[in-house]
């Protein structure tokens, strides 16, 4: 289970994506029913860090309390023809090979590279160096076209605000959605989000649009455990079948259908984890109609049933309320 968090921060490191690092993963959010992590920054030479920006980052630890971190992150950072502190990629590569979480912001993908974990994976930086990445480590998978993948324990994540995709997504796998909500909340962020390079992990969460999708999807948020069609959404937003489909591809980046099921899980995930309804119960609330077939769609999805879900995540949130 992921308790401890260790920050890597190396020169040039760029506040905002080592913010989002430490926004996500170093707030005690017990009180709210979110996680407690032990989160802790480190660097190869403590004392002074220059940012990108020039000013400095006083950072006392050194890289030695990374060996039994659960996770190690490292944030954007200005990238040049530079190779990389090998203190810093020891700690990657013994983090890969314990089998830790391993995350990249934005250009901390070249620090992963360099310490040869992503080698013959896929990966994402930020779309203006995906084409560097991918020249100098062709061995690597680059996907430009996403806000991040994970292979494995290997997270990493396309430019600046992606990170708290590709940050929520891991507290999501190690503390479910309930936690991961409890995050999003706070920082007044979705809890999943379209957009940007086309998310890894489909369909999520909608933003609050001032688009002409924003009242359909609230309806549709409102209505889950109804039989919704195609032909019934388009007559909500005036339009044809046909052309609401494509405009709603072009603007959520997903098919309706597939942004359906995906709420549907998400709203079957929460009550898994909230609420002691059956489960017959909770497919009809979350518009599956059967628990076979919700069970269907957790396997396909989530690579897990919906019993062995709340077994696991509802022990887990009673742990962090207890903590």
């Amino acid at each position: 289970m992921l308790n401890k968090v260790v920050c890597l921060v190396l020169p040039g490191t760029a506040p905002f994506e080592f913010g989002v690092v430490c926004e996500v993963f170093g707030v005690d959010r017990s009180a709210m029913g979110g996680p407690a992590l032990d989160f802790q920054i480190a660097t190869a030479d403590p004392g002074p860090v220059a940012t990108s920006f020039g000013f400095t980052l006083q950072v006392d630890n050194d890289l030695s309390i990374a060996a039994d971190a659960d996770l190690i992150a490292v944030p954007a950072h200005l990238v040049g023809g530079e190779i990389i502190d090998e203190r810093y990629l020891e700690v990657v590569r013994a983090a890969a090979a314990r089998g830790a979480w391993v995350l990249s912001v934005c250009t901390g993908a070249f620090v992963l590279a360099q310490a040869g974990i992503l080698e013959g994976r896929r990966a994402t930086t930020h779309w203006m160096h995906a084409d560097r990445l991918a020249e100098a480590h062709p061995n690597i998978d680059v996907d430009p076209d996403v806000l991040f993948v994970q292979d494995g324990t290997i997270v990493t994540s396309a430019g600046t605000a992606s990170g708290i995709d590709a940050a929520l997504h891991i507290v999501r796998v190690e503390h479910g959605a309930a936690a991961a909500n409890v995050i999003a909340r706070r920082m007044v962020v979705p809890p999943q989000r379209d957009g940007g390079q086309a998310q890894y992990i489909p369909t999520p969460m909608p933003e609050n649009r001032a688009d002409s999708f924003a009242e359909v999807t609230e309806w549709m948020l409102e209505n889950l455990d109804q039989d919704l069609t195609i032909d019934q959404l388009a007559r909500r937003a005036l339009m044809s079948s046909r052309t609401f489909a494509r405009r709603f591809r072009a603007d959520l980046g997903t098919t309706p259908a597939a942004w359906l099921n995906r709420q549907r899980i998400l709203r079957a995930q929460q009550a898994l984890e909230q609420t002691d309804a059956g489960l017959e119960e909770v497919a009809q609330l979350a518009g599956f109609g059967t628990a076979a077939v919700m069970r269907h769609h957790f396997l396909k999805v989530l690579q897990t049933t919906p019993t062995a879900y709340r077994r696991a995540f509802t022990c887990r949130l009673d742990e962090v309320m207890a903590g």
